[in-house]
């Protein structure tokens, strides 16, 4: 049963270094076959990694020493849910260019000093890292310890390496974006380097998002028992 915890460590790695070897390599892919061709390149190695994660993670687990458990605690189930949504307005701001993902229209870096980056400047990072807490909360288990170090390092690595292609690309105008904004969410408003208009959080993508949990909490069992099927 321990096994899969090294098992999963070498699945992320695996992510890991695909997902951000081909975004350093980005500038360099674009200009040889073009942004669109890129963006799909890219998709068709980290889609296939990403599902491969998933159904594994879903299948173990419960793997190895159940550390605590806590999902009979009353309110438990509610906060976990409530975090994981939360999670998800932060983890999920490339919902504003869908079309961008899909290669519809010409995928390009930008800056932004707006809506959730007003928070912070690294928002996936922070949706993952309440994720994680959440889920480890609800799972108790060694396993979802070792995934939730995984990726937390995972994305700690990405604010690091975000950071740096941006100011390569930018410069000075980055400088002058990383100076207004924080990695930690509102410590940049807390030091009154930045202020919130709650008026950018009225968009049609976090309407998408809060109907995308309400679906994910009803397909959340199918999810589940569809993953089980699958002997990994």
């Amino acid at each position: 049963m321990m096994s899969s915890h090294f098992i999963m460590l070498g699945l992320l790695l695996t992510f890991a270094i695909a997902h951000s070897g081909l975004a350093a390599s980005r500038p360099w892919g674009e200009s040889k076959i073009g942004a669109r061709a890129y963006r799909v390149i890219f998709a068709l190695v980290s889609l296939p990694l990403a599902t491969v994660l998933v159904i594994y993670f879903f299948n173990h687990r419960y793997d190895g020493l159940q550390l605590w458990q806590v999902q009979g605690v009353q309110g438990v189930k509610a906060t976990v849910w409530i975090l994981s949504a939360i999670s998800f307005l932060f983890l999920y701001p490339a919902t504003f260019n869908l079309l961008e993902i899909a290669a519809v229209q010409k995928p390009q870096v930008h800056l932004y000093e707006t809506g959730i980056i007003r928070i912070t400047r690294h928002p996936q990072m922070v949706g993952q890292v309440i994720w994680c807490l959440a889920h480890t909360l609800w799972l108790g288990s060694s396993f979802m310890v070792v995934t939730s170090i995984g990726l937390i390092l995972h994305h700690l690595f990405g604010v690091w390496h975000g950071d740096r292609r941006l100011q390569a690309r930018y410069g000075e105008s980055f400088e002058t974006l990383k100076s207004r904004t924080s990695v930690i969410p509102f410590l940049a408003v807390l030091q009154r380097r930045q202020t919130l208009d709650w008026k950018e959080f009225l968009r049609p993508a976090y309407a998408g998002i809060a109907v995308f949990v309400l679906i994910f909490w009803w397909a959340h069992p199918l999810l589940t028992r569809a993953t089980g099927n699958i002997p990994w």
